[in-house]
């Protein structure tokens, strides 16, 4: 059994909870800027003495309202500094927010708040509210509902003028590490979410162990801008780590203007999935192409790839650098103003990124620290470090933390980040957990460093009919990265051989079908059928097809006429596929896609 661990730096206090680190990082610096709010096109400042002051009021006002210590107040809103200010504010009022995605329907509003047992709400929008007025009736211990939209921080404000300072701070000092932060519903990938209680040693000693690991990436001259949802543990974890870490802090939601947010903002490090990464790109490249500069580009592209992969081999050509310097004049220094011209690391999570889009990275300035985790982990459980980020690994432990492969693959993990339990769930709970190690269901191994490598969903592998094991994320992560394919589920459970469906991008589409010399308004539907569209396809899933054996590989596939989305419930908020939910509602395409292989081979053998 393979297994690595690496050693806390800090020492637990279990005394401490997660308002102590903001009334750490505002006593011992006030006037330090540690969020900027939109204003108009430029940014607000807002200093730690100023948020601290916000969360505090916020928090009287709760207390007014009659929530107690221990109280759930469900949050449903989109990214926004405001996200912030209530959750230390309940933190501060000793409660504790349970975070609800924006995109969540009321049946799953419904589900979170009665399961939460939380008796309060904040709502960002009129839309929002109306979800869940929809379910209030089924909700009768849920006593108040604010909305952002409505002013509802400042009324809760007015509300809470005649509660003493003290009572604050007495409220505030009442939790300690093992008391419980917050619950966070899982998103639903395998089967109906689940609550997962992080406790504040879960925040604090993660994040404190994590600001003295990667000093280079988190301190005070350090800023990033949050796009990516604070209902997901990624990004909530990452906003307890700034304040602690005196970190400057942007929102931006509407990724329609992250563009521009991202050049007046200029972040030193972001934080996205995979598919950002890919799309940026992939927007880079089609633009080049529209302005005659494709090839200019493409060759840049290859200059700067196999720049970094001398330079990680530990030496570059002089010719190479030359081109290189000329790669980066033409493209990447332009590439870098987009960013915002400061972005020198990124983080990235939730699916593995092509070797190739990580060179790319590199080459344009930016190193991607891959990292791995799970809500049940407070996010990472491992992550590339700075001055030793290996390519096609997700890093090795972070502090205080362990992880080691089981006899058939799968990823066990414990450490300060670890959940305890699942809430109302024992018998999850006890099936989560082997000799005190979290099974995370996902497969991998670690290489000669330590370094963990993720290979597939243990719940994934799919058996084919001659008894071939197939781990579809091999396949369908390289497939997903061309400009055109939003996603693609391979299947072939108990079938002859494998296959896919794919959909398109309906955002990179037209532009890609202008750059081929077709109608650029042609509709999804009707491009699915085009075959300029199937052979871009078919050059992914060969390329993809390199990747593995030929048992393994794709050997037909299907262009859908339409997208997966959340509303027909087969992604998640996250945008990561519900396998189990594309499989049941696709089975007719599936049947029909393997009938036509079938007629196609059988005509071929005439």
């Amino acid at each position: 059994m393979q297994q690595t661990e690496t050693r806390i730096v800090t020492e637990p206090e279990p005394a401490l909870n997660v308002a102590d680190l903001l009334a750490q990082r505002a006593s011992r610096t006030p006037d330090l800027v540690l969020f900027q709010v939109p204003d108009g096109d430029a940014w607000r400042p807002v200093t730690a003495a100023q948020f601290r002051e916000r969360v505090v009021a916020v928090a009287k006002g709760l207390i007014a309202s009659g929530i107690e210590p221990g109280d759930r107040i469900g949050l449903l809103s989109s990214t926004r500094y405001e996200w912030s200010v209530v959750d230390f504010a309940a933190w501060y009022a000793g409660a504790l927010v349970v975070p609800v995605y924006e995109t969540s329907s009321p049946h799953q509003v419904k589900h979170i708040l009665e399961d939460s047992e939380a008796s309060a709400m904040i709502v960002e929008t009129a839309e929002h509210f109306a979800r869940v007025d929809e379910v209030r009736a089924d909700l009768p211990n849920v006593h108040s509902v604010w909305q952002l939209h409505l002013d509802g921080l400042d009324k809760l404000v007015v509300a809470g003028r005649d509660v003493a300072d003290e009572e604050v701070e007495r409220r505030r000092q009442l939790a300690v590490e093992s008391d419980v932060a917050t619950i966070i519903y899982t998103a639903g990938t395998t089967g109906r979410p689940k609550g997962v209680v992080l406790t504040h040693g879960n925040f604090v000693e993660l994040t404190r162990n994590t600001t003295l690991e990667i000093p280079q990436i988190v301190n005070e001259r350090a800023s990033t801008l949050l796009f990516v949802t604070l209902a997901h543990v990624f990004a909530r974890f990452i906003s307890v780590l700034a304040v602690h870490g005196g970190v400057r802090v942007g929102h931006q939601a509407d990724t329609t203007r992250l563009v521009p947010a991202l050049g007046s903002f200029k972040p030193t490090f972001l934080l996205a999935v995979p598919r950002v990464f890919e799309k940026v790109y992939n927007s880079a490249e089609q633009t080049a192409e529209a302005g005659g500069r494709g090839g200019a580009f493409r060759w840049a592209v290859d200059t700067g790839v196999r720049w970094s992969e001398a330079k990680v081999a530990g030496h570059v050509p002089l010719g190479l650098a030359l081109q290189y310097r000329a790669a980066d004049v033409l493209v990447f220094r332009k590439l870098r103003a987009v960013l915002g011209g400061n972005c020198r690391w990124a983080v990235s999570g939730s699916a593995p990124l092509g070797k190739r889009l990580n060179h790319f990275y590199r080459a344009l300035g930016v190193t991607i620290l891959e990292g791995y985790g799970l809500t049940e982990t407070t996010a990472p459980i491992t992550v590339n470090r700075p001055w030793a980020a290996k390519v096609g690994t997700v890093g090795p432990p972070l502090p205080g933390s362990a992880v080691r492969i089981a006899a058939d693959g799968e990823i066990e993990v414990r450490g300060i980040g670890v959940f305890e339990r699942y809430h109302h769930a024992e018998q999850a709970t006890a099936e989560a957990f082997h000799d005190g190690w979290f099974r995370t269901g996902d497969i991998g191994g670690l290489d000669e460093d330590g370094h963990l490598m993720i290979t597939g969903r243990k719940k994934e592998i799919i058996v084919t009919a001659g008894g071939k094991n197939v781990s579809p994320a091999e396949l369908e992560d390289p497939i997903r990265a061309d400009p055109i394919v939003s996603q693609v589920v391979v299947v072939g459970d108990q079938r002859p051989f494998i296959a896919a469906l794919v959909t398109l991008d309906a955002e990179m589409l037209p532009k890609w079908l202008k750059n081929k010399g077709e109608d650029a308004s042609t509709s999804v539907a009707d491009a699915a059928k085009l075959p300029v569209v199937r052979e871009e396809i078919q050059r992914a899933i060969d390329e993809a097809n390199t990747h593995v054996s030929r048992a393994e590989g794709v050997r037909a596939f299907r262009v859908l006429a339409d997208d997966f989305t959340e509303d027909s419930g087969e992604l998640t908020p996250k945008l990561s596929i519900k396998r189990h939910v594309i499989l049941e509602k696709r089975a007719g395409e599936i049947d029909d896609l393997y009938a036509e292989a079938k007629k196609e081979h059988s005509a071929n053998a005439h």
